[in-house]
């Protein structure tokens, strides 16, 4: 196995073990409670540029 192989096959497994660390440590989602993506922010009226203009 070559250097940039070991290098890879390192990276996967601390990246699963990172994923699979996460998982078993996180609490659930309770996906009812989460307000729609649209509205996520701060409720308060946009300001700067054009794009925001009312």
């Amino acid at each position: 196995m070559g250097i940039r192989n070991t290098t890879l096959a390192i990276f996967w497994l601390a990246l699963a073990l990172f994923l699979g660390w996460d998982w078993v440590n996180s609490a659930d989602i309770n996906h009812r409670h989460e307000p729609p993506l649209f509205a996520a922010g701060s409720g308060q009226a946009p300001t700067g540029g054009h794009c925001s203009a009312f």
